[in-house]
């Protein structure tokens, strides 16, 4: 097997491996102190700076703050110095990674593996399917939240894995003080793999953006991320502080809350509606195509994290990929311009406040959509384009049932692949000082589906029969890349 640096390595699993016994590349470090001051947003803006908004708000979560670099020893600092330096040569430019660490009394225990590792230990073909979705499991369990194991839960890990733990000598043996354990962590998820298990993202999608000049593409891309920076202040202002990131898509963003507080989703998704809004009225007021017209997608699922190599070094900027990103895409795929679709999700329940208990009782995406709308009237007040919010609300778009309730009515999305996924359409409200501004698409902007294109809610299907042959040769043509159309029903 060829790694991603163009080098030749080992392409069994199964055989122990020990980083530390393998030969290192030795390069020119910058100092431990460069890393507590560097940027931690995951978009580097058009000159590699930190964006407005993200810096301060990520040093903060990630204690790279002055405060906490203050509050460690200069001992400690250069235990968190040679333990990034030793990783950065253990690291090879991105062919290994760092699963889990321990304290030693004389350093830190860590075990890495090549890259390729965890994709074959999950998807080895001599085991059973069962097996491998245990051995996925128990990997997803692995590099969820804290890294830091006890030394015999390490050892056992090292066991299951057939993988030799690595030492990392340090000067002197490393503090219990939390914000030394947090740097620690900090240092091995960069170079390492993360995976969240429930996490809002939202998409926003520039429509055409193909069919614009390059000057024009460049416009709409700096008027997009000046929304979300207006947007971050805005909230910042009303004691909402959102801690987030983004990776570009080359016609849109990604964007997460790095924070894990009980509000963190709910707060992303009112920073989605705020997004929006100052983004429309800069349509409003635009001339040409410097200001995008965009589609959005909220969603919560799963994904892992991870920072790319950048040159010898690991970027400082994180990106996402899995269940959510792929899910905003595909919905999005077939979402009409100024469209705003919500996933269809169960999370924890909609709240602000400073409580840390967590409800065992997960709620719909329709559940979450109307306890957010319940809290905005505390957005009243800020201030769009000069003029003041008034009002704002929102809910999904509704539909009467055959039985004559009216309920929100949920979409069924068929992507190129055949894969369905399920969604609802957001409609904003807002009174701009007097102005009603409406955001999204209402019934009138949907499509209207005929008595044949209405799918069964999920609950009310029969099993299918065997399929046909005219079926199997529509898998046929799938095989040979024949692209089926997408499509969008109402479910």
């Amino acid at each position: 097997m060829t790694s991603s640096n163009g080098s030749d390595v080992a392409s069994t699993p199964t055989d122990t491996y020990n980083a530390s016994s393998r030969e290192l590349l030795h390069y020119n470090f910058e100092p431990m102190g460069a890393y507590f001051d560097m940027p931690t947003s995951s978009d580097k803006g058009r000159a590699g700076h930190t964006l407005l908004g993200e810096g301060s708000a990520a040093g903060k979560a990630d204690g790279n703050g002055d405060d906490s670099l203050n509050a460690i020893s200069i001992v400690q600092r250069g235990n968190l110095k040679s333990l990034e330096k030793t990783l950065r040569k253990q690291w090879r430019m991105g062919q290994n990674i760092v699963l889990c660490w321990s304290s030693d009394e004389r350093g830190v225990l860590v075990i890495l593996v090549p890259h390729y590792f965890l994709g074959n230990y999950c998807a080895d073909v001599d085991i059973t399917t069962d097996q491998s979705r245990d051995n996925e499991a128990f990997i997803r369990q692995l590099i969820s939240g804290e890294r830091r194991k006890s030394r015999e839960a390490l050892f056992e890990i090292s066991a299951r894995l057939d993988v030799s733990p690595t030492f990392i000598k340090l000067e002197s043996a490393l503090s219990e003080e939390p914000q030394v354990l947090h740097a620690v962590e900090q240092v091995i998820k960069r170079y390492g793999l993360s995976y969240v298990e429930n996490r809002a993202v939202i998409l926003f999608d520039i429509v055409d953006f193909s069919l614009y000049t390059p000057f024009e593409q460049a416009s709409q891309l700096n008027s997009l991320s000046y929304s979300l920076n207006s947007a971050y202040n805005k909230l910042l202002a009303q004691g909402i502080e959102i801690n987030f990131a983004r990776t570009t898509t080359g016609d849109g963003y990604y964007i997460w809350n790095r924070d894990f507080s009980p509000s963190a989703n709910q707060d992303l998704f009112v920073f989605m509606l705020l997004v929006v809004a100052d983004n429309m009225v800069a349509q409003v007021a635009s001339k040409g195509h410097t200001v995008p017209v965009i589609r959005s997608g909220y969603h919560i699922a799963g994904h892992y994290e991870l920072y790319q190599a950048e040159g010898v070094n690991p970027s400082v900027f994180s990106y996402i990929v899995g269940d959510v990103t792929i899910d905003l895409a595909r919905m999005l795929d077939l979402a009409k311009a100024n469209q705003i679709l919500i996933g269809d999700f169960h999370c924890e329940p909609a709240r602000w406040g400073s409580s840390t208990v967590k409800s065992i009782t997960a709620v719909s995406a329709v559940t979450f959509v109307n306890a957010c709308s319940r809290m905005l009237p505390s957005l009243q007040g800020i201030q769009l384009s000069g003029k003041r919010i008034d009002s704002i609300a929102c809910r999904l778009t509704e539909g009467e049932d055959s039985d004559g309730e009216s309920r929100p009515r949920r979409f069924r999305i068929v992507d190129k692949h055949g894969l369905s996924r399920s969604a609802y359409n957001l409609e904003i409200e807002i009174d701009l000082a007097g102005k009603k501004l409406d955001l999204g698409l209402d019934q009138r902007g949907l499509p209207v589906y005929t008595e044949d294109e209405y799918l069964e809610p999920a609950a009310a299907k029969h099993i299918e029969a065997a399929p046909s042959a005219e079926a199997l040769f529509d898998d046929l043509a799938g095989l040979l890349k024949k692209k089926s159309p997408n499509k969008i029903n109402e479910d």
